[in-house]
């Protein structure tokens, strides 16, 4: 029997409401682990090339990784897949919270749903039976309104739920995925490919019981973990990602108007301390986590926020704050539970709603445009009015709703200068101006522009409270953050493996463990002899898989790249921007580290090296 997974694999196919189960041996889960891997796997080996990322020939996978649901804190993550409708190419998504946990104990470590479904439903997994259940009465109706109903139909409040609203349903590009209400896999337009499967989503029960080769070596690092927590993670406790935000402020590198600056001058309204003096009502937790970092917010007047939608992160306190110019703390709160509720990725809806406001401010797009809308920069009524038009498909919503490319293109007129993303998915909320191996991870990052499975300099600059475990990796020396040289791409080559490997075997990356307290982890679960060598290779396997898989899309060396408006527009006050050549430069440098041509294509040595040659099949 194996330990720390089922070995069962479930796969569904909508079109003729048949299901069956696949049961891959050791050396699958040993060579992928689970995530990004196993999903970069499936999409490779079964997703005919050029497919439209909407039609039913799509594949949304669900992915546990072996230490998902494992009884100690950060284990809550899991993934969920499929080709991007945002940007038509890998499409990946994780979240926190309980529903990864519960598939596993429901009897499986991953779900692939196939084909279209005639009329909406939603998927009931119980204890290793699977149910196709009409979901013509929820279609349209927002998220907790649905999983409120699920519950009350299933008699069992204990069922937990992965949902769309009506973002999903109406295929907006980058609709996310919500599992019990707020915790989101927001990026790369999952929500969408669920809607275009007539699927409402999944509720999921399980009472079974998942073997672990070392309970008490396990018992040991949770009690290490809540012993410490304080001291390492006392910031996540506190104040959450919210509490960075006046810092990205004073380093000039939160954004601000659309990347036009990386100062806004009323962040001080914006920040967290200010939502924690205010609005704040409660703390939200994962499965198995002592830390409960998640924002709980209730708002009364003038707008109506249900806390039943969480509270915003940072990267939501500047998607409709800095970002849209906006300093108003209620509404932006009530942004967040409009993109939760409505199932959108809140990082893309505040870059839609920042990008139209750039374009209004620069005459691209006037009154007649909007239907009487001010778009100007700071008018938070305009804001909300545009997320509800997102959603809608009315309006100038409907042309933000394929994204701020499409957009960008619908619009001409200089648009696109002014449409800040990376092959089609907007930048998050770190500078790469400023944090330079960010940007140069946003250049690189399969999915598009993201920060999740990239490098944040500030942690491995002088001072920086990173540098610990980098040394670990053979990086001896902390780096500034807008250098951008060959010791930079190594830091951002051996971390970002790293960073890559925690999407695979489902661990929050705020949690303190070391990479050989991750190994133990990991050998406490599997009972496997690993090492940090092998699981450095597990994160490097699922870049070069995820790579192959965008280069078959017909993604080139040429889309490695940034907006204009970071090599353009100089933020902080040494004037930051992007150099083109040392950007270029220092990605033909990481292709060479790792082991890619000069097109950025794995060579085949380099894969026959981590064992996935049958993926040269497909370059």
């Amino acid at each position: 029997m194996p330990f720390g997974y089922n070995g069962r694999i479930l796969r569904v196919n909508l079109t003729n409401q048949t299901f069956e189960v696949e049961e891959p041996d050791e050396i699958f889960y040993r060579t992928y682990f689970g995530g990004r891997n196993f999903i970069a796997y499936y999409l490779l080996n079964e997703l005919k090339p050029s497919i439209d990322p909407l039609e039913p020939d799509n594949k949304l996978i669900f992915a546990t990784g072996v230490l998902t649901g494992a009884p100690t804190g950060g284990t809550g993550r899991n993934s969920v897949g499929a080709k991007s409708p945002l940007t038509g190419l890998y499409g990946e998504a994780e979240a926190g919270g309980f529903f990864g946990s519960e598939l596993k104990k429901a009897g499986f470590d991953a779900l692939i749903i196939e084909g279209k479904a005639v009329k909406p439903v939603y998927l009931w997994i119980k204890d290793g039976q699977v149910e196709f259940k009409d979901a013509t009465h929820l279609w349209g109706k927002k998220v907790a309104c649905a999983d409120k109903q699920i519950k009350a139909e299933l008699n069992d409040k204990l069922i937990r739920t992965a949902l769309i609203g009506p973002g999903g349903e109406k295929l907006v590009r980058f609709a996310c995925i919500l599992n019990d209400i707020v915790h989101a896999y927001g990026r790369t337009g999952m929500g969408a490919v669920m809607g275009s499967k007539n699927l409402k989503g999944v509720a999921v029960r399980g009472r079974g019981k998942v073997e672990y080769a070392n309970r008490q070596k396990l018992a040991a690092i949770a009690k290490w973990l809540i012993d410490n927590v304080d001291s390492y993670c006392g910031w996540a406790k506190f104040a959450g990602t919210p509490g960075s935000l006046l810092g990205h402020n004073a380093a000039g590198g939160l954004p601000t108007r659309n990347y036009s600056s990386g100062y806004f001058e009323k962040a001080e309204e914006i920040s967290g301390e200010k939502m924690h003096a205010t609005i704040l009502v409660g703390r939200d937790t994962c499965f198995a986590c002592p830390v409960r970092c998640k924002q709980v917010v209730e708002v009364k007047e003038p707008y109506q926020v249900d806390r039943i939608y969480g509270g915003p992160e940072y990267e939501t306190l500047a998607a409709f704050g800095s970002l849209c110019g906006v300093s108003d703390l209620k509404a932006i709160a009530k942004a967040n539970e409009l993109c939760n509720a409505n199932s959108l990725d809140t990082i893309s809806a505040g870059a839609a709603v920042a990008f139209a406001m750039d374009c209004f401010e620069h005459g691209i797009i006037t009154t007649a445009d909007t239907e009487g809308l001010d778009l100007k920069f700071g008018n938070a009524g305009a804001m909300l009015e545009l997320v509800q038009q997102i959603t809608d498909r009315q309006g100038l919503g409907a042309i933000l709703a394929e994204g701020v490319e499409k957009a960008a293109q619908t619009f001409g007129k200089g648009a696109e200068k002014l449409a800040v993303h990376v092959k089609g998915q907007p930048l998050p909320f770190h500078d790469g101006r400023l944090k330079q191996g960010t940007g140069l991870g946003y250049a690189l990052s399969p999915t598009g522009a993201d920060h999740n499975h990239n490098m944040l300099d500030d942690f491995y600059a002088p001072g920086g409270f990173g540098m610990g475990e980098m040394t670990a990796l053979g990086i001896l020396e902390p780096l500034a953050t807008n250098c951008l040289d060959h010791r930079k791409v190594r830091m951002y080559t051996y971390h970002t493996m790293w960073k890559s490997l925690l999407n695979c075997f489902g661990l929050c990356m705020f949690m303190p463990y070391s990479y050989q307290q991750q190994a133990e982890l990991v050998q406490a679960v599997t009972g496997w002899n690993t090492s940090t060598w092998e699981l450095a290779k597990v994160g490097e396997r699922s870049i070069n898989l995820t790579r192959i898989f965008n280069l078959r899309e017909g993604m080139t060396a040429k889309d490695d790249t940034l907006p204009p408006r970071l090599f353009e527009v100089p933020i902080g006050d040494k004037g930051y921007v992007v150099e083109p050549e040392q950007l270029q430069l220092a990605i033909k440098t990481y292709y060479a580290m790792m082991g890619w041509d000069e097109e950025g294509r794995p060579t085949l040595a380099k894969l026959q090296e981590l064992g996935i040659e049958w993926a040269g099949d497909f370059l």
